[in-house]
C-alpha cells in the first residue's frame, strides 16, 4: 500500500502554509498561533460571519495577520436560499460561497486549511477539523457513533464515562474523514443521576455545554495544534484508502498524544 505524507516539507523546501478558518471565539486558532512552531506559518484568518461575536479580527490584529470575513448568512439571504447542504440548490450555493475562500487559499499559496471552530460546511478539500468526540468509537455497522453538533450531549446520554476530542482530515461527509488524532480522556462528571438529568432537558443541556467547554481546553487545545505540527513535520500520511499513518506506521484508531515524545506538545 502506497502512503504519502499529507505535507512533505523536504519536497516543498519550506514550511507548511496554513489558513485558519473560524466562526466564534477562535480559541483553537489562538492555540495554533501561540505554538509559534518553526514548521508551519498561518498565512491568514478567514471567518464565515461578520458578527461582532466573532473574534477573528481581534486575533488577526494580535498576531499581525491578514483577516477576511465573508458573511454566509448575508450571502444566502441575498439569494433567497436556505443555509443547508441537504438540497442540490443549497449545496450548489455553498460551493459558490466557498469560491471566495478558494481564491484566497490559492493567492496565499496555502497548503492546509485548519478549521478552528468553523461552523459552516466546507466544500474545499485539504482541511483539518477538530470534533468534540472520540471518532474511533463505532456502532455495529461500523459507523462513527458521535458525530454532528450534539456529539457531547449524545455521548453523555449514551452513558459514556469519558469524552475525547478528535482531529480529522475532512471529506464531504459529516465528521467522516480520516481520523488523525484522538485526545486523552476527560472524565464525565454528572451533578445528578442521568435519569434525573434526562427529566430536565435544560439542565442536561447546561451539563453538556460545561463538559464541551472543559473538553475544548483539555482536548481540542492539545490535539488541534499538535495535529498541524505533525503534518508540518511530514509525519502524518494517508494511503489510497484514507488510512492514517504516523511515521509510516498505520494508526486506524488515530494517533494518541501518549505515542509522541513528551516535549512535542509544547514544541
Amino acid at each position: 500500500m502506497t502512503t504519502r505524507p499529507i505535507f512533505d516539507p523536504a519536497a516543498a523546501g519550506r514550511r507548511l502554509r496554513v489558513a485558519a478558518f473560524m466562526s466564534g471565539s477562535g480559541t483553537n486558532v489562538v492555540k495554533l498561533l501561540e505554538r509559534a512552531s518553526p514548521h508551519y506559518a498561518v498565512a491568514f484568518i478567514f471567518s464565515d460571519t461578520a458578527s461582532d461575536r466573532c473574534r477573528g479580527q481581534e486575533i488577526a490584529r494580535r498576531f499581525d495577520l491578514p483577516y477576511f470575513a465573508y458573511d454566509t448568512r448575508r450571502f444566502h439571504e441575498k439569494r433567497g436560499i436556505k443555509r443547508t447542504v441537504k438540497t442540490a440548490q443549497g449545496l450548489a450555493a455553498r460551493q459558490e460561497y466557498d469560491q471566495v475562500a478558494a481564491r484566497l487559499v490559492q493567492a496565499f499559496g496555502v497548503d492546509l486549511i485548519a478549521l478552528g471552530g468553523y461552523m459552516s460546511f466546507l466544500t474545499l478539500t485539504g482541511a483539518v477539523n477538530v470534533h468534540p468526540a472520540d471518532l474511533s468509537l463505532v456502532d455495529g455497522q461500523g459507523r462513527r457513533r458521535f458525530v454532528g453538533d450534539d456529539a457531547v450531549l449524545e455521548a453523555i446520554l449514551a452513558g459514556e464515562r469519558e469524552l475525547r476530542s478528535s482531529t480529522l482530515f475532512t471529506d464531504l461527509g459529516v465528521d467522516s474523514g480520516p481520523l488523525l488524532m484522538v485526545s486523552d480522556p476527560l472524565p464525565v462528571e454528572l451533578p445528578a443521576p442521568l435519569a434525573e438529568l434526562k427529566a430536565d432537558p435544560g439542565r442536561l443541556r447546561r451539563v453538556a455545554d460545561e463538559h464541551q467547554e472543559r473538553l475544548k481546553q483539555a482536548g481540542d487545545w492539545v490535539v488541534f495544534p499538535l495535529t498541524i505540527e505533525l503534518i508540518a513535520q511530514g509525519r502524518l500520511g494517508l494511503d489510497e484508502q484514507g488510512l492514517v499513518y504516523l511515521d509510516g506506521r498505520p494508526r486506524p484508531g488515530g494517533v494518541r498524544p501518549s505515542e509522541l515524545a513528551p516535549g512535542l506538545r509544547g514544541s
